[in-house]
């Protein structure tokens, strides 16, 4: 190909493109990259005997820590001010068993349970941090933290 006097412009825009390409993600924190360090965060603030997983009674042990510090008002149950957006007020009125509006220790544990069943498609009973970086593993860690 011969030279051009347009050449040399391409090669600093395609210099600046590859420079650019791999510094910015480095220097920007992603959403990606944000949640994965919740999510092992909470793994090994839930993860009491320190095996790298989650079983039901470690999720149901934070879940019900979680469920003493939102129950603020002494009534046993928690509403949706009280949850402070951890449950949709869909969700909320679906784990609602005796549709008083509210979930009791009960309710939430039981919740809490469905979705830990949700996150575990082996059906090994633990969860892993693959398994809670899914759709159905952040639901449940929006109840354990």
């Amino acid at each position: 190909m011969p030279a051009t006097p347009h050449r040399p412009a391409r090669a600093a825009t395609l210099a600046a493109t590859v420079v650019t390409a791999l510094v910015l993600p480095a220097a920007l924190p992603s959403a990606a990259f944000a949640r994965s360090a919740g999510t092992e965060r909470t793994l090994k603030m839930v993860d009491t005997d320190h095996d790298g997983t989650i079983d039901l009674a470690e999720a149901q042990a934070a879940a019900g820590k979680v469920f003493d510090a939102a129950e603020k008002d002494g009534d046993g149950t928690v509403d949706a001010k009280e949850l402070k957006g951890r449950l949709s007020k869909k969700d909320l009125k679906a784990a609602d068993t005796d549709s008083d509006g509210t979930l009791d220790r009960k309710e939430y544990l039981a919740l809490v349970e469905q979705r830990f069943k949700a996150a575990d498609p082996d059906s090994d009973g633990t969860l892993d941090a693959k398994e809670l970086k899914t759709p159905a593993g952040r639901g449940l860690l929006q109840l354990l933290k």
